[in-house]
Parts: C-alpha cells; structure tokens; sequence
C-alpha cells in the first residue's frame, strides 16, 4: 500500500512542474509564468515497491481562464534508461534522498498499473494518506477482454496522451480536465474502458471527470 512520507522536497513538486509545464503542448497556460497549484490526484502501488506512481490533477490560473491538468508522475531512485526525454527533474526527498521524476505517460510501471487499475485489478490510494483506498477514484471496462499490455511510446496531442497497443487499442489519458455535468461522468461511446475521479476548481467547488479512456482504435 502507498507510503506517504512526512518530509521536506527541494524543489517541490509544484516548482519542476512550473518549470516543465510550459513545454509540453498541451499546456493552456501562459507559458512565461505557469501558476500550478494542487487541485487532486490519486496514487496507485507499484507491485514491486519500487517506483512511487502518483496521478496529480492541477489547477492553472495564469492564462485567460483557468485551466485543469492531469499530470501523472512517477519517482524513482535511480534514472530510467532511455526516457531522458520525459525526465521532469530530480528533487531531494527528506527521507528516501534524490529521486528522479518522470512523466508518467513514458514510464512502463505507471502505464501497465493504470491497465490493472481499468482491468479491476489495482486500488486507487489516496494521494496524502498512507494505506487509505480512494473511494472518489472509479474504473471500469465494457469487455472481458483485458486491457493489452506493451503499449507503444506516448504520443501527445493539444488535448490528451495517446498510447497504443500492438492490437490497435488505445489508451488515452485527458490532459486538461473538464467537469461531468451533474457529477456523473459519462464516457464517450467509443470507450471500452476508463477512470474517473474527483478534484477541487479553483472556485473551491468539487468537480468530476474523466481522467482516462480506454478505446478500440483512434484515428
């Protein structure tokens, strides 16, 4: 279960990101100053104890209209070969020392436990509690097929991640969220697959959305 240490980070989370965001394309925020500030997430366990997987949902206030991101991340002890291109930074860790941070959607760990986390088969954790299921966090599959493993590198897009499988099937993680009317998201048709979960606006209010889909093809 996901272990959340009490300790320092230097830099914080919020300070790689300030820095990273402005580089990715589907960043919607002034990219001269990015204004992150933490809206929600959810964790997911790495099987081996090895690589922290945390899902985090930010908010972005600097450009014209405040904008939603999703940012999965993963942290490890030691750099992954061959994704220095989605390194997001190293941070000194109070407790476990330096740890290398990663775009999430480029590391094999996070992609193939949010394939378990659709196929029934992982918890959500909580974000800031230890050992503490998140109840906000949903998933579900529309088939008794299991989500394939050995998805190609990611491909990012204005709006969203998109990963694909050797059998066509895509997984795409939404990137800037938007909140499901009456709090009841919905998937599109398409989607034989998805995760759903909570996080706070700007305005304080309580939003749900969807954070992934899973889909036959996408052309």
């Amino acid at each position: 279960m996901a272990v959340i240490h009490r300790t320092t980070l230097e830099p914080t989370k919020l300070e790689l990101l300030t820095a990273w965001l402005p580089s990715r394309p589907w960043y919607q925020g002034d990219p001269g100053a990015p204004r992150p500030a933490r809206a929600g997430g959810f964790r997911l366990d790495d099987p081996e104890g090895e690589v922290g997987i945390e899902f985090m949902v930010v908010n972005d206030s600097s450009g014209p209209r405040p904008v939603t991101c999703l940012v999965p991340l993963t942290y490890r002890a030691a750099p992954l070969d061959g994704a220095q291109d989605a390194l997001v930074g190293t941070m000194e860790h109070g407790v476990l020392g330096r740890r290398w941070v990663y775009d999430g959607c480029h590391d094999p760990v996070l992609v193939a436990q949010l394939a378990a986390l659709i196929d029934g088969r992982a918890e959500p954790q909580a974000q800031s509690v230890s050992d503490t299921p998140d109840k906000e966090v949903t998933a579900a599959r529309a088939t008794l097929d299991p989500v394939p493993a050995g998805f190609t590198a990611p491909t990012d897009t204005e709006e969203d991640t998109r990963l694909s499988a050797p059998n066509g099937v895509t997984l795409r993680l939404h990137r800037i969220l938007r909140p499901a009317p009456d709090a009841a998201p919905v998937p599109p048709r398409s989607a034989i697959g998805h995760v759903a979960g909570a996080w706070e606006l700007p305005d304080g209010a309580r939003a749900h959305g969807l954070f992934a889909t899973l889909h036959p093809a996408l052309g």
